[in-house]
C-alpha cells in the first residue's frame, strides 16, 4: 500500500460524442506527487480522458475525484479553482497577446499579487526563453517556445494536478528531451503531473507510474521502469521490434 495521498481517482469513466463511445469504463489512480503517463495510439481515448478530468466534456457514467472531492459534473472555472490545470494539445496559446500576457491569463483563478508574481519567476526560471521573449507576440515564437508557453501559462494557477496532452507533438528530439527534464523539475517540486504522449519512450523515462489505454479501455498499467521493458508495449509504442 502506497503512504502517499490519492491526488485524482477515476472509476468506470465513460464518455461518448454521438453514438461513437471513446471511454468504456476508465480506472486510473494518481498519487499526489508523482509524474503518471497515459499512453496510446491516435484515437485512444487520451485526450478525452484529460478533458474530462478538466471538466472540458461531459461524461455519462463513472466519477473523478480530486482529493477525496467529486469534481466529474463541476464547471471547468471550478475545477481550475480547486487547483487543475491543463496544458492542451497543440498548445492553444493566444497568439495576438504577448509572452507576458499568456502568462498572465494563466493566472486567471489567483487574487495574490504576490503568488503571482512568483508564479512568473518559477515559470521564467524553468523557461528562461519566454523571459526574454516576454513583450514579443505569441505567433512569433517557434514551436517549442510555445509549447514552454502553454505549460508555462497552466503553472500560473499554482496547480495540484497538472495535465499536459502531448506536450513533444511536432518538436525536434533535443526540445523533446529539454520538456520531459523540465516536467521532471516540476514533479521534483512537489506538483502532480499526469502526462498524455504518444512518445512513451521519452515519458516513461520521466513517469512513476503508466496507463496503456486502447480503444477506450486500459490495457495494461504498471510502474513505468516495468511498461518500458514490457515487449508487447515496446514493439507497439516505443517503435522496437
Amino acid at each position: 500500500m502506497s503512504e502517499k495521498n490519492i491526488a485524482l481517482e477515476i472509476k468506470n469513466l465513460k464518455v461518448s460524442y454521438g453514438a461513437i463511445q471513446a471511454l468504456k469504463g476508465i480506472d486510473l489512480t494518481v498519487y499526489e506527487g508523482d509524474v503518471v503517463a497515459i499512453l496510446g495510439a491516435n484515437g485512444a481515448g487520451k485526450t478525452t480522458t484529460l478533458k474530462k478530468i478538466s471538466g472540458i466534456i461531459d461524461g455519462e457514467d463513472g466519477f473523478i475525484k480530486l482529493y477525496g472531492q467529486d469534481i466529474t459534473k463541476m464547471e471547468p472555472e471550478k475545477i481550475a479553482r480547486l487547483g487543475i490545470s491543463m496544458s492542451p494539445e497543440g498548445r492553444a496559446v493566444f497568439k495576438d497577446l504577448t509572452v507576458e500576457e499568456n502568462l498572465k491569463a494563466g493566472a486567471f483563478t489567483m487574487k495574490d499579487r504576490e503568488k503571482i508574481r512568483k508564479n512568473f519567476e518559477r515559470v521564467y526560471r524553468y523557461f528562461p526563453v519566454l523571459e526574454e521573449r516576454k513583450n514579443q507576440v505569441s505567433s512569433t515564437l517557434s514551436g517549442g517556445e510555445q509549447q514552454m508557453l502553454a505549460i508555462g501559462r497552466a503553472l500560473m494557477s499554482s496547480p495540484k494536478v497538472l495535465l499536459l496532452d502531448e506536450p513533444s507533438l511536432g518538436l525536434a528530439p533535443l526540445i523533446v528531451q529539454d520538456i520531459m527534464k523540465i516536467v521532471k523539475e516540476i514533479k521534483e517540486e512537489g506538483t502532480t503531473v499526469v502526462i498524455v504522449e504518444q512518445n512513451a519512450a521519452q515519458t516513461l523515462k520521466i513517469a512513476d507510474y503508466g496507463y496503456v489505454i486502447e480503444l477506450g479501455k486500459v490495457s495494461t498499467h504498471g510502474k513505468a521502469s516495468v511498461l518500458a521493458d514490457d515487449p508487447k508495449l515496446v514493439e507497439a509504442y516505443l517503435g522496437k521490434h
